[in-house]
């Protein structure tokens, strides 16, 4: 771990799909930033208990687990009451759980609508429900972090990548708004995406991806911190790719280097 601030000791942080991953690699770096740490995952699984077994390897306490389905509502609240009274409180929410694409993908009219439904309705309601359950409280203490995790602009029009690239694209223009209606309220919403590919494919197969470049995990996590951090305090509504996050650059630079702005007018097409 390379950023560090004293606001991360004790900051209490769910990380949803935190159990894999991304999600892994972002949990297992806020522990060793000294935050109190909750897993959101939908039932118990090797990569789970993978995750569960390197957190004890780490100093203090383990994070809290807590399961259920982001798509369903009523799952969102009964989870909402337990990290809250698990935690005692919740400072920041990453929302990372969604169901990745795996493989070159196909042409729409080929695809199974089961599939379709189960990525399309966890890539984008997964980020809604929970939010929606959390909120209310940071917005009462006037301070919170919420932090989606999206993808990069090209994947979300590539061909042959629907529903998955739709579904980041539906991510990306919530925060927008989102991150708009909690203006002033001392919540803040941004946006973090890898920059590039990450392999994590070994943790859904057991097998390492051969004959090609990717982005270890860890990527994510000093820009994460920092963010989570009360050094970004002034800062929402803005989208950072992490692969241009320089940590050994001023702080200042950093932000400059890893931000990527939206536009006023957007235009997928």
């Amino acid at each position: 771990m390379s950023f560090s601030h004293p606001s991360l000791e004790g900051r209490c942080v769910v990380v949803t799909g935190g159990s894999r991953g991304l999600g892994r690699a972002m949990t297992l770096a806020l522990m060793d930033a000294g935050a109190r740490t909750a897993i959101v995952a939908t039932g118990d699984s090797a990569p789970l208990r993978q995750t569960l077994a390197q957190a004890a390897t780490r100093n203090g306490e383990q994070p809290l687990v807590v399961l259920g389905d982001l798509r369903n509502p009523s799952d969102c609240a009964r989870m909402a009451r337990e990290l809250v009274e698990g935690l005692g409180r919740v400072d920041a929410l990453i929302n990372n759980a969604g169901v990745p694409n795996v493989g070159p993908g196909a042409p729409f009219w080929k695809l199974d609508a089961e599939y379709w439904l189960r990525m399309s309705h966890s890539n984008t309601d997964g980020i809604f429900f929970l939010t929606k359950e959390l909120a209310p409280a940071m917005i009462e203490r006037g301070f919170g972090r919420i932090v989606n995790i999206s993808t990069g602009d090209r994947t979300m029009v590539r061909k042959h990548l629907a529903p998955y690239g739709p579904s980041k694209a539906f991510v990306e223009a919530a925060s927008r708004i989102f991150a708009q209606d909690l203006a002033g309220t001392g919540v803040t919403l941004n946006v973090l995406l890898p920059g590039g590919a990450v392999d994590t494919i070994a943790d859904v197969t057991g097998q390492q991806t051969q004959g090609k470049t990717f982005l270890a995990p860890d990527v994510m996590n000093d820009a994460l911190l920092w963010l989570v951090s009360d050094l970004s305090h002034e800062h929402t509504g803005e989208r950072y790719a992490c692969n241009l996050w320089d940590e050994s650059a001023p702080l200042a630079q950093r932000i400059a280097n890893a931000r990527q702005c939206g536009v006023d007018a957007p235009a997928i097409m």
